[in-house]
């Protein structure tokens, strides 16, 4: 029987560590269309930041004035993603090109399926790897531990379509277990190496409710943002990922009280250890 590979370590060096840090964006992570420069101010407004969008929203014909139209924005960079396309295909060089030229250095790329195509990006920017077919799910170690890197993605449709499937949901909408598994993988991979986790797309646009069911489960879970493509989708991940006033009190109170104690405490009736403060850290942050 062959042995796996050896994972890789988390990256703990300084820029890596950095990066980490700085990945504040979301919860709602907006897409808009490259080619309709009509709606860029609208999204970003609407959203937490906007996916500009150079792949899947455009068509090929389209690709060119996509990347002229990215170029001319004057968006906050700071807010602003820019989705490219796969490494493998023709456009990502000009995509590059364009990148390279622009303000914009949170860079989200498409069909990510290995560490090595990241290298094509030097230091300057921040990556996001969308790992949406099986070999880049497959990869997601290696590619989270890549010091560009600051987040992870998965998407349930172009997973499915890579393993020959043809839908990636049951009739009563909860995700086939294939995607669920990628979903796990692609969290708990990020986490890992110390990066972000955002959650695939609801393609349901008049689906609130199931919306609502998945952000609050992402946010968790632990995931850090969740993207969409409508900005009536943006209010629901917004409030699913808000913790309620009675979750955030309970949790700056226990945080509070064990500024003065050491180890394990009791806090209204329950054993506090630093597994529970780790939880009230994240309420509290989501809750700011």
């Amino acid at each position: 029987m062959s042995s796996s590979p050896p994972r890789p370590a988390p990256c703990s060096c300084t820029a890596c560590r950095r990066r980490t840090e700085v990945f504040e964006l979301g919860p709602a992570l907006l897409f808009c269309p490259g080619d309709r420069p009509e709606r860029f101010v609208k999204a970003a407004e609407r959203s937490d930041a906007v996916i500009l969008d150079l792949e899947d929203a455009v068509a090929p014909d389209a690709k060119a004035a996509a990347r002229a139209h990215v170029a001319a924005s004057d968006l906050d960079p700071s807010r602003v993603i820019v989705r490219v396309n796969a490494p493998d295909t023709a456009e990502f060089d000009d995509d590059l090109a364009m990148l390279a030229a622009s303000p914009f250095r949170t860079v989200m790329v498409a069909k990510t399926e290995g560490a090595a195509a990241l290298d094509r990006f030097d230091e300057s920017y921040s990556l996001i790897a969308l790992c949406e077919t099986a070999r880049g799910v497959s990869e997601a170690a290696r590619i989270a531990a890549h010091d560009r890197i600051v987040g992870l993605m998965w998407g349930a449709e172009d997973l499915v379509a890579s393993l020959g499937g043809t839908a990636s949901r049951h009739a009563d909408g909860r995700y086939r277990d294939a995607a669920r598994y990628a979903r796990s993988r692609i969290l708990i991979e990020a986490s890992a190496h110390g990066k972000a986790a955002i959650d695939a797309v609801h393609i349901d646009i008049d689906d609130l409710l199931g919306l609502a069911a998945e952000a609050e489960d992402a946010a968790a879970s632990g995931f850090r943002a969740t993207a969409c493509i409508h900005p009536g989708q943006v209010a629901t991940i917004r409030s699913a990922y808000a913790p309620d006033a009675e979750t955030l009190g309970w949790a700056r109170e226990v945080l509070a009280a064990a500024e003065g104690e050491r180890g394990v405490f009791r806090f209204r009736g329950r054993m506090i250890d630093e597994p529970l403060l780790r939880h009230a850290r994240a309420v509290s942050a989501r809750g700011a």
